[in-house]
């Protein structure tokens, strides 16, 4: 099993003056997922080598059992700190991709064409895409061959309006990931705030909050 994670290279919060970047633990429980199921991983961002972490995740109250085996592996952190450049990555080879949330997708990889050009590619020859919390982002501009979005009549779910709310950045963030994956004519269905809530669609696999990151990954996995 091959599984390409992609992760974003942002990290300023609009001009708060603030860090943001991936989410620590929606990177390691899902990452140590897959290494423990055997796959073969590869790590990718826009920009390669290190992606920015939000320092918020690093805080000791979002210490998780992976944030904490991520911290003691140095190996993994080395390759953490080597992504490939995106657009060197070909689709071709990779059975399933998983994106990471955090802040930082909202204005890197929705916009990126790399990101864009992945999804269509795997979205159309029907392999595995799993995206959590504000990861779903990225669903913000594929087209499926129908020339709609592709996340169109499917369910999905992603980081809630009330949960952006509660962090105090609806006015900060480019878009609501919940208003986007509606407008792009989703089926947004969604749990409890800050409880693990997954949907699964077909091969699409999409997480509602950081809380999810361990499940998704599990049932992306399922789907290999």
């Amino acid at each position: 099993m091959k599984i390409l994670m992609v992760l974003t290279s942002h990290d300023k919060l609009g001009d708060t003056g603030n860090k943001t970047g991936f989410w620590l633990e929606e990177f390691a429980a899902p990452y140590y997922v897959f290494k423990d199921a055997g796959a073969d991983i590869t790590l990718a961002s826009p920009k390669g080598g290190q992606p920015p972490l939000d320092p918020s995740s690093d805080a000791d109250d979002a210490q998780t059992d992976a944030t904490k085996r991520f911290k003691a592996d140095d190996a993994s952190q080395k390759e953490l700190a080597n992504t490939a450049v995106l657009s060197t990555i070909s689709a071709d080879g990779y059975d399933a991709v998983f994106y990471p949330g955090g802040h930082g997708p909202l204005w890197d990889l929705a916009e990126d064409g790399d990101s864009k050009a992945l999804i269509e590619t795997f979205m159309a020859s029907d392999r595995p895409l799993g995206a959590v919390c504000h990861a779903p982002a990225v669903f913000k501009h594929p087209k499926g061959a129908d020339g709609k979005s592709v996340v169109s009549g499917k369910t999905v779910t992603g980081f809630t309006n009330t949960e952006e709310e509660g962090v105090g950045l609806t006015d900060v963030v480019p878009f609501l990931v919940e208003d986007m994956l509606k407008a792009n004519g989703g089926d947004y269905q969604k749990g409890d705030d800050w409880a693990s809530f997954v949907v699964v669609d077909g091969k699409l696999v999409t997480g509602q909050n950081p809380a999810s990151s361990e499940e998704a990954a599990k049932k992306l996995l399922a789907l290999l």
